[in-house]
């Protein structure tokens, strides 16, 4: 077998027998070197990619690894610290829930109220759709939530009792404030009754529509209970007098006074 190399510029032939050896070493160190080359400019694209060194690139994702391992220890840390803190403000909130059933229950018996109208001592109905079952990992956060939940509705059944404790507490007050009750004086005795008397001054009987206190010249005369005047002056048959209207179809009258010490549309206490 013979290679034929033609030459371009005078068109001769040249023959080279393939059995030469000087060709066979040819060839062979040209291959030798062709892979040589790929073999370094492998070398150099892998150090330049960073695979040149695996047990390099190894010890780098370890080392990265290990860094997010520690971001997640300490961000689990700071979860846990605050799991912590929000059990705590849980317990001080039921604390403070126990004081309030019990602040509750103790109004409840002053006030007479009526068992069963005001309850503090049974948790709020609950109601809502029936919840699927979390994974273990969130069982922790899921107690404190429902903890949360739980403190939030009594709260809010809590204090719509006290609303409407307070109201009734607060109507009650303003009823007994109200209502007249008691002496219109401090010091003296009842001289002369309501109803069928002798009159003091005609000698005959006579219905009397008041009660009469006898004191000392200058004592003061109290409201029996709280209201608004709407007289004061003199009038017939009472002297200097003093109308106090409580509401409720309740007015009483003050007469026979030394002094007025009110106006017409002042505010009186019992």
């Amino acid at each position: 077998m013979q290679l034929i190399v033609v030459s371009s510029g005078r068109g001769r032939l040249a023959h080279l027998p393939l059995t030469s050896r000087r060709l066979w070493l040819g060839a062979f160190g040209l291959a030798l070197t062709v892979c040589g080359l790929a073999f370094y400019g492998g070398l150099r694209v892998a150090s330049v990619l960073g695979v040149a060194d695996p047990e390099a690139r190894v010890a780098a994702w370890q080392s990265e690894l290990d860094a997010q391992q520690a971001v997640l220890d300490s961000t689990q840390q700071t979860v846990q610290q605050h799991l912590d803190a929000l059990a705590l403000r849980l317990g001080q909130m039921n604390a403070h829930v126990v004081r309030l059933d019990a602040l509750g229950a103790r109004l409840t018996q002053m006030a007479g109220l009526s068992d069963g109208e005001f309850d503090f001592t049974s948790p709020p109905s609950l109601g809502g759709p029936e919840e699927p079952a979390v994974g273990a990992q969130s069982i922790e956060m899921k107690g404190v939530v429902s903890a949360l939940d739980n403190l939030s509705a009594q709260l809010d059944d809590r204090r719509q009792q006290f609303s409407v404790l307070e109201d009734l507490l607060l109507d009650r007050k303003l009823a007994e404030e109200v209502h007249p009750e008691g002496r219109p004086v401090s010091a003296g005795y009842i001289s002369s009754h309501f109803g069928n008397r002798t009159d003091p001054f005609t000698g005959r009987k006579a219905f009397h529509k008041g009660i009469d206190f006898a004191g000392r010249a200058g004592a003061d005369v109290i409201a029996v209970a709280s209201g608004v005047v709407i007289w004061s002056g003199p009038r017939y048959g009472y002297g200097e007098l003093v109308e106090v209207n409580h509401g409720n179809g309740y007015v009483t009258r003050y007469a026979h006074n030394a002094g007025n010490l009110v106006a017409v549309g002042d505010t009186v206490k019992r």
